[in-house]
Order: structure tokens, then C-alpha cells, then sequence
């Protein structure tokens, strides 16, 4: 199974432009992916640098056939013109799609601090390792408290996902909207992270959980141990790092971390202000 995670910035590249048409070639140019999560989609955003206010997901949906597109909306607002705008994150599979969840994440407030509601993106994936859970997610920038809540909310909600993957469905769930689906415990979690791999977040999304919960390991250490992340942002000048630095990662739980095959980051495209970032799993 292979697996794409990218910040494509509303397809807005280097150069300014919008262009969805190059993100779905980028995409193509990097290899044939089962599972391909993207932050920073837009759906009727003409306020976002560049934007004709298209509706991003329906434009990719069209390049990417054959896959279902899972969307989430972080930020859902009104138009001005009688319509929303939406702006989150979205998975396309072309494995088969169990049930989806869209988790808003914590946003407490700072008055002197620029944010945005934040989303985690869920969705069951029936791949040639097993069932897995993806979840794909973009955390605050401008805060490391809102980071560092954001990421607690999604410990909490992986270890109620393991929890509930147990549970015997009792009579009253069989049909309608009590009926219980797979939800398996091990879980991809990728994105953009708005940190830094030295960052103190890192240690806290891989700290053990409680109960005998799989805890997440970083999918680059788990087939680099020991060297210095490769950038992801900031190999092309960008205005929000000093340096090149790695701020997209996948992370993935101990069943699914020994089936790990490769591991990779396409650091030539400008489509973006974010690299692409791959895995795949044998």
C-alpha cells in the first residue's frame, strides 16, 4: 500500500499561481498511490491569494479517477454571495472506504495570536496489510499551546478508537445509525505538522499511551534511526522558515511500523510551499 501526504496550499506553487491541474500532474509524475491525503483544500475560497473560488475538491476528484474523496472542513463560512466557503483537508482512496469520521480539533483562544479552526480527517481503508485507519490533519502555526492541544485531542481520539474496536455490536446496532463498523486499531496519521522534527510536539504525538494503546512511531525514523530529518519545507525559498526544515510527517502505529517498506519526499516540485511526502507498506 502506498500512501501520499501533501500540503498542495490551495494549489496555489511558488510562482503564485493557482493551478490544480499541476498538482494532479505532480501526482502522476510521482507514482501510483493507493491512499492520497492533501491539506489545504479549498471549496468556493475566491479570498485565498490567487483562488477563482473553485471548488477544489470536485477538480481533483475529476483527475483522480476511480479513487473516493473523503473531505473535511476545518473553516466553513459564508461567501458573501449566498454560498460557503470551505477550507480543510481531503483523503482520496481507491481502496474501499469504511466509515468516515471529521473530528474538529481544539481552538482555544488567544486574542493576540493569529489561528484557524483545525480538522483531523478520518477514514477505515481496507488495504493488502489489513484494515487501517488514515487520518490526515493540519495543525496551527502561529501557536504551540493550540498545537500541543490539537495533538492531545488526537491521542485521545486514537485511544477511543482502539477502545471501541472491540466491541461487540449488541441487537439494538444492527442496521440504521446505531450499526457499528470496523474500526481497526492500527492507524496512519499524516500531515502537515507545523513543526519542526526537534520540536517538543514530535515527542508528545510519539509518547506510549495508556491500556496497551499502539503508539505511534515516526515513519522516518522507524527506516532512518538517528539522522536528522530530510526537509520538507524550505528548499525552495519560503517566507514562514529560516531554514529548510521537516514540518510533514507520517506517523504510523507498531503493527503497521514493521511493514514499512520506504519512505519519500519529492523535494523538485514548486507546486507548492510544501514537499510531497510518501510511504509504502509491504
Amino acid at each position: 500500500m502506498k500512501l501520499l501526504s501533501w500540503n498542495i496550499q490551495w494549489g496555489r506553487g511558488l510562482d503564485g499561481r493557482v493551478d490544480l491541474a499541476r498538482i494532479l500532474q505532480t501526482l502522476r509524475q510521482l507514482g501510483d498511490f493507493d491512499v492520497i491525503c492533501l491539506q489545504e483544500v479549498a471549496i468556493d475560497f475566491p479570498g485565498l491569494p490567487g483562488s477563482r473560488g473553485e471548488d477544489q475538491v470536485a477538480e481533483l476528484s475529476a483527475g483522480l479517477p476511480g479513487y473516493t474523496a473523503v473531505y473535511g472542513a476545518a473553516t466553513d463560512v459564508p461567501d458573501g454571495r449566498g454560498g460557503r466557503s470551505r477550507f480543510g483537508n481531503a483523503i482520496f482512496s481507491r481502496l474501499p472506504v469504511g466509515q468516515v469520521w471529521r473530528h474538529l480539533l481544539p481552538w482555544p483562544a488567544e486574542a493576540a495570536v493569529p489561528s484557524m479552526q483545525r480538522v483531523l480527517v478520518e477514514a477505515v481503508v481496507t488495504t493488502d496489510v489489513g484494515p487501517l485507519r488514515v487520518l490526515t490533519t493540519h495543525l496551527e502555526y502561529y501557536s504551540q499551546r493550540q498545537r500541543q492541544a490539537q495533538i492531545d485531542a488526537i491521542r485521545h481520539l486514537h485511544a477511543e478508537a482502539c477502545a471501541l474496536s472491540g466491541r461487540a455490536p449488541m441487537p439494538e446496532e444492527a442496521g440504521g445509525s446505531f450499526e457499528i463498523f470496523p474500526r481497526p486499531t492500527q492507524a496512519l496519521l499524516c500531515g502537515d505538522m507545523n513543526f519542526p522534527a526537534t520540536a517538543p510536539e514530535r515527542a508528545q504525538i510519539l509518547a506510549p499511551l495508556a491500556d496497551g494503546t499502539p503508539a505511534f512511531h515516526d515513519a522516518w525514523s522507524v527506516l532512518h534511526p538517528g539522522e536528522a530529518h530530510a526537509p520538507t519545507v524550505g528548499i525552495h525559498p519560503v517566507d514562514f522558515v529560516k531554514q529548510p526544515e521537516c514540518f510533514d510527517f507520517v506517523f504510523l502505529t507498531e503493527g503497521l511500523a514493521g511493514r514499512l517498506k520506504a519512505h519519500g519526499i519529492d523535494a523538485a516540485t514548486e507546486a507548492s510551499d510544501h514537499q510531497p511526502v510518501w510511504v509504502e507498506l509491504a
